[in-house]
């Protein structure tokens, strides 16, 4: 007698779901921690260029969110976004409390896309030299929507649900940080 067996793997549920139910217990977080460890973990690595201090904020994010997860109010922007902006104020905090400067972490995809998008006539190799500095010629909120859009891969949606701006606004001032590269691009200060 043979018998078949079925086995139907367990949707995994969504974030909506999981939030809800870790705001009475807390235990229940889980699997969003599960989930979004490893891209918080390299989302802070490329701004504070250190394993080790990436990895303590990126637990301290976690240990922020869990805390105030009982305020939380779902308004249509997924959860993960709340997750990025608290990693960004833990980022933006940590370079206030040390006066450090503060680190971009850029690799050959990342400046291959910049300079598609900056469109000169000039090799990846020049923009490679130039892109650091300048870089750090933007205001803080402007690198993070170069880096976030360029260095993450995210969407502008994702952009705006960060920033708590609409999809058209994120691109907008996306654009225009874009352009105030380029400018810098042909005449460096």
């Amino acid at each position: 007698m043979d018998f078949e067996l079925e086995i139907k793997a367990r949707p995994e549920p969504n974030d909506d779901e999981v939030v809800r139910r870790s705001q009475s217990d807390p235990r229940a977080f889980r699997p969003i921690y599960e989930k979004y460890f490893k891209p918080l973990y390299r989302f802070t690595y490329r701004r504070l260029g250190d394993r080790e201090l990436a990895r303590d904020v990126t637990q301290q994010v976690f240990l922020k969110a869990l805390q105030a997860l009982s305020k939380f109010q779902f308004r249509g922007a997924p959860f993960s976004a709340w997750l990025y902006r608290i990693a960004l104020n833990e980022c933006n905090e940590f370079y206030r409390k040390t006066n450090r400067t503060r680190t971009i972490s850029i690799d050959e995809r990342m400046i291959q896309q910049l300079h598609d998008e900056l469109t000169y006539d000039t090799t990846t190799d020049v923009l490679s030299a130039l892109l650091p500095s300048l870089l750090h010629t933007l205001k803080e909120d402007e690198l993070h929507l170069i880096q976030l859009r360029f260095f993450e891969g995210m969407s502008f949606k994702e952009i705006g649900d960060i920033f708590e701006l609409t999809e058209n606004n994120a691109k907008v001032k996306t654009y225009r940080t874009l352009e105030k590269l380029k400018k810098k691009f042909v005449k460096p200060n």
